[in-house]
């Protein structure tokens, strides 16, 4: 890996995890296609093992917005999302999963942005998590669904649940894809050349949430969401 490759990873890396802290989701959005083309070791394990990091200290800081009740649900959902999901990462290519997911994120974009309001309910987080755990674990992208669930709430809320919710479900899927041998000591490696970011991304982006908290939350979320889709159908296109 050469020193223009290694600042190309700190460069996304601080980004990616910039809009996680300022929204929610984002690393695995933004980081895991330009990542994938530096090397492709680095998805999804290090980038879901950095996430797993980051988490946590996001988790930490807004521990008093989360949505515990909620979060049971969705919870349970990514644990049983992750076991097929494991599963079809041996035996399916990433980019036929990779169109299907991006086309039912952008799908719910649609709902969201035609006015039709899904309620974060016991039945609609245990299907968002499912969905989560499954497009988390294939390709570290686990986020939109969730987030289309809570973008009507307040910001700290999005950014609480979500992490926690991250956090139990990157733990899960990382021993998933210890299981199946896609997260050994090589991806251990590589996850330590991701952590500058995190820690970047950390700091800066508790400003950033402060101005989006003011009302531009859900038009984040929702323009956030939007781009993953069309980022994960255009790289089956591409590919």
């Amino acid at each position: 890996m050469s020193p223009l490759d290694l600042f190309v990873i700190v460069l996304c890396s601080s980004i990616g995890f910039t809009l996680q802290g300022s929204v929610g989701f984002g690393m695995g959005i933004f980081g895991s296609p330009i990542l994938l083309l530096i090397d492709s070791r680095l998805v999804p394990g290090p980038v879901l093992a950095s996430t797993m990091l980051f988490t946590t200290l996001l988790t930490v800081r807004e521990r008093r917005a989360i949505d515990l009740s909620g979060l049971r649900w969705a919870v349970l959902g990514r644990l049983v999302g992750t076991v097929p999901a494991a599963i079809l990462l041996v035996v399916l290519p990433p980019e036929q999963l990779g169109l299907l997911f991006g086309g039912i994120v952008l799908l719910a974009v649609t709902i969201s942005v035609s006015g039709l309001h899904i309620e974060p309910r016991p039945t609609t987080l245990l299907a968002g998590g499912v969905l989560s755990g499954i497009m988390g674990t294939v390709a570290s992208i686990g986020g939109p669904p969730m987030a289309l669930l809570y973008q009507y709430e307040p910001g700290a809320r999005v950014r609480g649940t979500l992490s926690s919710l991250f956090l139990v479900g990157t733990i899960v899927s990382l021993i998933a894809l210890s299981l199946v041998g896609r997260f050994g000591r090589e991806e251990l490696f590589l996850t330590l050349t991701l952590l500058p970011g995190a820690l970047f991304g950390f700091v800066v982006s508790r400003r950033i949430a402060s101005r989006l908290d003011k009302g531009y939350t859900r038009l984040a979320v929702l323009t956030t969401a939007g781009v993953a889709g069309l980022i994960v159908i255009g790289r089956y296109f591409n590919s």
